[in-house]
């Protein structure tokens, strides 16, 4: 298994405990948790079940008659006898406690449940009967390690890790999946005969994130850009529906989730809430909220303050790459074959990429902090745009980070196919943009220009400009 050395650490470590726990997984869709689950715990578990989707192949909502009649299925699986069928969650549990007391031997029972939130169906008082079968049965137990884990994050969120119910305080380990980094990818690549440079997994980066069920699709026998047109572009490409499923499979409120989220698409530098809420005036704030925390915990958008606002306002982003270039390439457009066959070194493109290159090196934050030696320095990651007016022209700072120890990078973040080079143009507009931005700061600290791109800087008389200069081999370490 590629990655995940420290989550499968922990899950081991969870299991060796003589002692009863709930662990919660979440995370981005397609992101590996059953995965991961499955190829630490293989061979050991007690009792597994998946929920059924919410939507059976006919278009229809699944019940809770279809959800209880499976459930009843994967008990017999795992060793019950057959008999009446259960007709509640209260029941279905009832008979799950009489098949893991009959099969207790003293040794750790995992029980795996995967999809809980697709179970929880209308009006099934799944909640109750979940919070009963927990708090007490297994705690009475001691020897009981339930995992449980689901694509709808937030209901994961509102149900579980924010429930203040009869679940309060009671999950003892949560682990939050996250995406590949960079470095995770090219393994994945190598250990499926994948041969890609850093420069065009850079740019796979860019279109599917480090999302293993889209690499998945990737096939060594072609290039980036072929790859990219038979899982995007073709007559009927391999994720086709994927962008809709992936709100109405993850989320409670799909519909207006989406909206949002392509409300967010509009601006790269992102709203505040107050923005994100006077559009949207018909979401309650308590519901905006969720809408929100479950975005960012699925790792949809991000999170932060301008530079120098004096609001202290948090702006959300949205930084998902898969949305991203959905949204910019395929919805409303007609259908384009080879499209990035065609196109690969348009100024479409490369327009593109400039910007894509910007929300890899938001990913890699900790890569960037680790190049530039920082790793233990608190340091807080902005981003900051001056609009232009009468008096001064406008600019942009990509990347800022404040630092503790007085310094502050001001980092341009380029994606380039050979090093990059600074005219004395470009130079005139950062000595420009650090006067202006020497203005926002504390006298004690320094204003450092930081370069992240691909191949490096090229000498010159002004490449002096750049105090740091990161390439695209710092962003793949570890």
């Amino acid at each position: 298994m590629i990655g995940r050395t420290k989550e499968q650490e922990e899950l081991n470590r969870i299991y060796e405990r003589k002692q009863t726990d709930l662990v919660v997984i979440y995370g981005r869709r397609r992101v590996g948790k059953t995965y991961l689950v499955n190829n630490t715990f293989k061979g050991r578990y007690a009792f597994h079940h998946t929920g059924l989707s919410p939507v059976n192949e006919s278009g229809k909502a699944v019940t809770l008659k279809d959800q209880l009649e499976s459930f009843y299925l994967s008990l017999q699986m795992y060793g019950m006898k057959k008999g009446a069928r259960p007709t509640s969650w209260l029941e279905a549990f009832f008979m799950l406690k009489k098949l893991l007391t009959e099969k207790d031997d003293g040794s750790k029972q995992v029980v795996f449940i995967d999809e809980l939130p697709w179970m929880d169906t209308k009006k099934s008082r799944f909640i109750t009967a979940f919070e009963e079968f927990y708090n007490g049965w297994c705690n009475e137990r001691g020897n009981v390690m339930l995992i449980v884990c689901g694509s709808a994050n937030s209901w994961i969120q509102n149900k579980l890790i924010n429930n203040k119910g009869g679940l309060y305080n009671r999950i003892t380990h949560k682990i939050k999946l996250l995406p590949f980094t960079l470095k995770e990818c090219e393994e994945y690549f190598l250990s499926q005969n994948i041969q890609f440079s850093r420069y065009d997994i850079t740019q796979s980066y860019m279109v599917f994130g480090g999302v293993p069920y889209y690499l998945g699709y990737m096939d060594g026998r072609l290039s980036l850009a072929q790859n990219i047109d038979r899982i995007l572009f073709d007559e009927n490409p391999m994720l086709k529906g994927e962008y809709e499923n992936l709100f109405t499979s993850a989320f409670d409120k799909p519909t207006k989730t989406k909206e949002i989220v392509e409300f967010l698409f509009g601006r790269n530098l992102g709203y505040t809430r107050s923005e994100i809420s006077e559009k949207f005036s018909d979401i309650s704030g308590s519901e905006l909220n969720k809408i929100l925390s479950a975005l960012e915990e699925s790792d949809f958008l991000i999170k932060y303050i301008p530079f120098s606002d004096g609001k202290r306002e948090e702006k959300y982003r949205l930084s998902d790459p898969y949305c991203l270039t959905y949204l910019y390439f395929i919805k409303g457009q007609k259908k384009k074959e080879s499209f990035w066959q065609y196109n690969v070194n348009s100024s479409t493109l490369n327009t593109w990429r400039g910007l894509a290159f910007e929300n890899v090196c938001y990913r890699h934050y900790p890569q960037i902090k680790k190049a530039l030696e920082i790793n233990g320095v608190e340091a807080n990651m902005s981003m900051w745009i001056k609009e232009k007016n009468d008096d001064s022209e406008g600019t942009q700072i990509d990347l800022l980070i404040d630092r503790a120890d007085n310094v502050v990078n001001l980092c341009e973040l380029k994606f380039y196919s050979g090093e990059f080079s600074v005219d004395s143009s470009y130079e005139e507009k950062m000595r420009t943009r650090d006067r202006l931005i020497m203005e926002k700061i504390s006298r004690k600290k320094v204003v450092r220009n930081t370069l992240v791109t691909t191949y490096g800087l090229k000498k010159n008389a002004y490449s002096g400009i750049f105090t740091n200069v990161i390439t695209m081999e710092a962003l793949f370490d570890c």
